[in-house]
């Protein structure tokens, strides 16, 4: 390989007179980076291509030392295009936690729940012993999802504070980085403020939005106070929508699917068995029970 004087020294004169910068080409060409995108290429590289190339050189110089402003969040990258030395801008790894936090965001509808689950992801999870075949579980679903995204889900049974709710947070925002849009409410409060759509007749849409979004996670399932219209005509309703089209459905609960099922016989008005069977029926094709246990975190 030339050392860089040479280089210079044999630098058509013309483009040195065109571009009147031969103390700046010395920097550019004496540039820790630039030497060493030519020496890991010297294999490649000629002379001639870096002559014709110069100014393509000058700009990566220009913008690793002086950024325009424009392009913040992406650097310059050298690369060899058939016989020249060209340039193009990635992003660097701040603008991609940014944009995926964007898009995340953009995507992940939290209804009833604290914003800071916004933040977890499965890669910092704690991995207890109690917690890593749950986690495994979810990463084996990803990994199912990303070629077809009509896979079972999983129904997380555990004490309180074990970590459904923060591993189930882990896999919301896994899926709505991956333009999925994914729905995790919280049943308790999510039931109880049905009423309130009577106002505005907006039920039925929110009926459509949980039952058609790619991804739903429902927690704490089995702690809402039930109405036959409720559990009928909204959570039935929607776990039949997604039974039918096969859309992955997430569960978090502190009683397992038989206690479940007595929880769903019982509304205020009424013991129905045969009802609550139905509905169990729905998500136990839904999704595979998973007991997590471990110590109260929350404490």
């Amino acid at each position: 390989m030339q050392q860089i004087g040479d280089i210079l020294n044999k630098v058509n004169p013309e483009i040195k007179e065109k571009y009147n910068l031969n103390k700046i080409y010395q920097q550019v060409l004496t540039d820790p980076d630039i030497q060493k995108f030519i020496h890991e290429n010297e294999n490649k590289i000629t002379q001639k291509m870096i002559n014709q190339s110069l100014s393509n050189l000058y700009e990566y110089y220009s913008q690793r030392h002086n950024q325009d402003p424009v392009i913040t969040g992406y650097r310059p990258e050298l690369f060899l295009n058939h016989n020249a030395i060209d340039l193009r801008f990635v992003p660097d790894s701040n603008k991609l936690i940014r944009d995926r936090e964007n898009n995340t965001k953009l995507h992940l509808n939290l209804i009833d729940l604290p914003e800071k689950l916004r933040k977890v992801h499965i890669s910092e999870i704690d991995l207890t012993n109690e917690r890593k075949g749950v986690v495994d579980l979810i990463i084996k679903f990803l990994s199912k999802y990303r070629r077809n995204p009509h896979q079972k889900g999983l129904y997380l049974e555990g004490n309180f504070g074990v970590g459904k709710t923060y591993i189930l947070a882990g896999l919301a925002n896994h899926v709505a980085a991956m333009n999925k849009n994914v729905v995790f409410l919280h049943v308790p409060t999510f039931i109880a403020k049905l009423s309130s759509h009577f106002e505005d007749n907006s039920l039925q849409n929110e009926i459509d939005r949980v039952s058609q979004c790619d991804l739903l996670i429902l927690d704490d399932i089995g702690a809402e106070t039930l109405s036959q219209w409720s559990r009928d005509d909204v959570l039935g309703v929607i776990l039949q929508a997604r039974m039918d089209n096969v859309l992955p459905t997430f569960f978090s609960s502190n009683i397992d699917m038989d206690k479940l099922e007595e929880h769903f016989k019982v509304t205020k008005n009424a013991v129905e068995p045969v009802k609550a069977a139905r509905l169990m029926e729905r998500i136990r094709t839904l999704a595979k029970e998973v007991e997590i246990k471990g110590k109260n975190r929350r404490r």
